[in-house]
């Protein structure tokens, strides 16, 4: 996780706003040897004019200016809805405990005492950092795919993943870490065997700790980033989505299913292990719930939940 996160730390920009010149001077100094740009804004008005400009990694926030104060400027920030996203760290000399809970109240994501220790101060921006990217593209993942996506750097090391993703990756390696830079140890040679594939195959399929899945290219918009779908394939991934997506229990999104394939109660029941009874109570949960009257509504429903 540090490897990547000094990724980003070293091609990040971050805003510094601090009204005392020796202070600004000595973390945009910092910074700068870490290899990172560095904007400076030496009031909270002044930092609002730059962002309607340009959209820093990171903002570094003196907690206490003259003028419009680092708790205000930091709740105005958090209002626009393009830099709503961006970690804001405080800086403050101040140690009361209310102080603190008041940043943090406003937007900001985490604080740093003064005197600044840097090593403190570069730990706490390469976290967020790493963090904040990885939600960043996580959101814009979902957005435009809704599944479980994948990016992978150009060595390999994972780069970030949608929730459906970390999901379906637990579920394969329960001691899989999702702060880590690896995909879990038995699907990650497929992916890459996929990914560096020269005889142009787009999706293969991989049997693993009883779960089958299907992994496939998907366009990136990044140029350094390589984007995986990966889907489970099969009865149980299917009953997950009907629940997830429907408001059933997971036993009556089982029943539910089974329906959909025209199974009969009494095949229904020998497949669960139920009587035909619990089934058909099952059945009139279902079509209430769905707000259907019969199989043939709440077959309707349940595929156009799985195509979706």
């Amino acid at each position: 996780m540090i490897g990547k996160a000094r990724t980003a730390a070293a091609t990040a920009t971050i805003l510094v706003i601090d009204d005392n010149p020796e202070s600004l001077r000595f973390i945009v100094d910092t910074l700068e040897d870490q290899g990172m740009t560095v904007l400076i804004a030496r009031s909270g008005e002044a930092a609002l004019d730059l962002l309607a400009h340009t959209a820093p990694d990171l903002i570094l926030m003196d907690g206490m200016m003259p003028g419009l104060s680092g708790l205000e400027t930091t709740r105005r920030i958090k209002r626009d809805t393009a830099h709503a996203h961006i970690p804001i760290i405080f800086m403050t000399g101040i140690t009361e405990p209310d102080h603190v809970v008041a940043a943090l109240d406003t937007g900001g994501v985490d604080y740093v005492r003064k005197p600044i220790v840097i090593d403190e101060l570069l730990a706490r921006i390469r976290v967020h950092l790493a963090n904040a990217r990885r939600s960043y593209r996580s959101q814009l993942a979902l957005g435009r795919a809704g599944r479980s996506l994948v990016a992978l750097g150009a060595d390999g090391t994972l780069a970030w993943c949608t929730p459906q993703a970390e999901t379906l990756f637990r579920q394969i390696d329960p001691a899989w870490d999702e702060n880590g830079e690896r995909l879990p140890a038995g699907i990650e040679p497929a992916v890459l065997q996929l990914l560096r594939d020269t005889e142009g195959r787009s999706a293969l399929k991989l049997d693993i700790a009883g779960v089958t899945v299907e992994i496939a290219r998907s366009e990136s918009d990044q140029p350094t980033e390589m984007l995986v779908k990966i889907t489970e394939i099969g009865e149980a991934s299917k009953v997950r989505l009907i629940e997830a997506r429907s408001g059933l229990t997971h036993r009556e999104a089982e029943v539910l299913l089974w329906v959909s394939y025209g199974k009969t109660n009494r095949t229904i029941s020998e497949i669960l292990g139920i009587s035909p009874r619990t089934v058909n109570k099952h059945l009139e949960q279902i079509f209430k719930k769905l707000g259907v009257e019969t199989r043939a509504g709440a077959t309707a429903l349940a595929v156009r939940m799985m195509e979706e």
